[in-house]
């Protein structure tokens, strides 16, 4: 099949591409035909996020937004930040965070929804959207450039065989094609190592965010209420934080954050967010609510140094591919927005000079002019004084950094994030085991009931998607020296030891149908034994106003 611009993911910054290339040829009475392939079983089944949204995207795809009844129904009315203790909260001055933490103008909304109701812009603008088909593949021309993707063969068994009802995957070719698959997608990746497009940037960093929507007791809904924490569960040397967004029908979005940088391997992300909701100061609100879902996704957080080169011959990086989330803000969607609109105005003038396959210098350009490169710059050295000095120092000078930076007369240079998130762990022998609170089944709950609220499926029969390099790593290495760590960073109970205590000689079993695509495991590995690529089209999560 052949388009003029193939787009792989259907998120924020894949239909804002979309949407934009529609409406440029529209402004200029040209055709352009436009193509976005979605893993996911709907557009929106895998998206997830707080979320806390900055218009700024919004206003510029659309000015009209508000009359054409997009999903940010719920404007920010009071914001709170606490540093948690073990039984107690402390509250924080909002006159203390700096201007650009505040979030005032900002809407609560289900990522989700705002990303249904995108596609359903696209599809009337004439884009075509493809939910179900997961590009497996990266095509490339005679000269190196990448020329589209392949879509993965349906129907496949797990020894390789075809089903009844087999189906080829499809070649979609493309005079560009736009990578907005998310966090570490799994054509991203390749396609960074390929044109080694982070040769010149920092490594990647990176946090994986659990998140559970509840509806709460009408006594303790606050429309727009935000609040976040820092501290309590975690220790000083462990990264992360909370947030709690109230919106919609009594609706209250929780979740917590742990950065992959941790260095105990005893450490679980999912038991510390189960332990974080048991404080008193958060159980009060989810006590006699009702957990309605629950998902868990990596997060890009490493920000201004470690965005690599955006373009390569054929294509371009766009959002969170890209890693433009503000980690201090806890927001991306609007740069990701932003992101797909110069990269559709580069692709589209790149189609209507009669070019193809080669670099979109013009969004490369765009970029270092735009308001994404500014912000992310603006709180550049935020995370690796995080790392380096703890939560608690790191917090108040990442926070005087923030203030000096807005103020312009911030540290002069880019702190480096040194060492990879895999290569963080300390050794099992090195670590003191975590001894986690039994789940009460009141606001704390164990994985497996959990992912049951994901309403994650995949077809059984079919090639395990988590894919280990060397089969023998996880028994021989990762466990004598890490006690296989997999057991505890995955939050969907995908990864499990077993063997053991029948006697047997241990061995990793994947329950591969479990499997959020959160990616942690692709991150974390201290081996980085495991490769993460995409299942049969439409498995995974299938996420509801999250």
């Amino acid at each position: 099949m052949e388009y003029d611009v193939v787009i792989v993911g259907a998120g924020p910054a894949g239909l804002s591409a979309a949407i934009r290339l529609k409406q440029l040829a529209e402004e200029a009475g040209n055709d352009i035909s436009v193509c976005v392939l979605e893993k996911g079983s709907e557009v929106g089944a895998h998206i997830l996020s707080g979320a806390v949204i900055d218009p700024r995207g919004m206003n510029k795809l659309f000015s009209d937004w508000k009359e054409r009844r997009a999903p940010l129904e719920t404007p920010v009315t009071s914001d709170r930040f606490l540093w948690l203790g073990h039984a107690g909260a402390l509250p924080l001055p909002n006159m203390m965070l700096p201007p650009l933490m505040k979030n005032h103008g900002n809407y609560i909304a289900s990522l989700g929804n705002v990303t249904r109701w995108l596609g359903e812009q696209a599809e009337a603008l004439g884009v075509e959207i493809y939910p179900g088909f997961a590009a497996a593949q990266l095509l490339f021309d005679d000269n190196g450039a990448v020329r589209g993707v392949a879509t993965g063969d349906m129907g496949v068994s797990k020894e390789g065989g075809k089903k009844d009802g087999w189906m080829p995957g499809m070649e979609l070719h493309a005079k560009y094609t736009l990578l907005a698959e998310g966090v570490r997608g799994s054509l991203s990746k390749a396609t960074i190592s390929h044109f080694e497009l982070d040769k010149d940037a920092d490594h990647q960093k990176y946090g994986i965010g659990i998140k559970e929507l509840w509806q709460v007791a009408p006594e303790k809904f606050k429309s727009g209420y935000v609040q976040h924490t820092l501290g309590w569960p975690l220790d000083n040397k462990t990264g992360g934080g909370s947030f709690l967004y109230h919106f919609g029908d009594n609706y209250v979005s929780i979740g917590f954050v742990t950065h992959l940088n941790y260095q105990n391997p005893y450490l679980s992300p999912y038991d510390e967010f189960q332990r974080f909701k048991m404080h008193p100061a958060i159980r009060e609100t989810l006590e006699g609510g009702k957990r309605v879902s629950y998902g868990a996704r990596a997060i890009t957080e490493g920000g201004y140094q470690s965005v690599p080169k955006l373009v390569f011959p054929g294509g371009a990086l766009l959002g969170c591919a890209a890693g433009f989330v503000n980690v201090p803000r806890i927001k991306g969607s609007h740069n990701a927005m932003e992101s797909g609109m110069m990269a559709a105005d580069a692709a589209f003038e790149a189609i209507t000079a009669g070019r193809s396959q080669d670099e979109l210098t013009a969004y490369q350009d765009a970029y270092d002019a735009s308001d994404i490169k500014k912000e992310l710059k603006l709180v550049r050295n935020v995370k690796p004084l995080l790392s380096k000095f703890g939560t608690f120092l790191g917090t108040i000078l990442g926070g005087f950094e923030m203030w000096m930076q807005t103020l312009r007369i911030g540290l002069p240079y880019t702190l480096s994030h040194g060492k990879p998130d895999h290569a963080a762990l300390k050794k099992a022998s090195a670590s003191k085991p975590i001894d986690y609170p039994k789940p009460d089944n009141i606001v704390a709950f164990d994985k497996l009931s959990s992912v049951f609220l994901s309403a994650t499926n995949h077809e059984e029969d079919q090639p395990a998607h988590l894919t280990l390099k060397d089969a023998r790593v996880p028994v021989e290495v990762n466990l004598p020296d890490f006690a296989e760590p997999a057991q505890r960073y995955c939050p969907a109970g995908v990864y499990e030891i077993v063997g053991e205590e029948a006697g047997e000689a241990p061995r990793l079993q994947i329950n591969a149908q479990n499997c959020v695509h959160c990616k942690t495991c692709d991150i974390k590995c201290p081996s980085q034994n495991i490769n993460w690529v995409v299942p049969e089209g439409g498995g995974g999560p299938n996420y509801p106003n999250m």
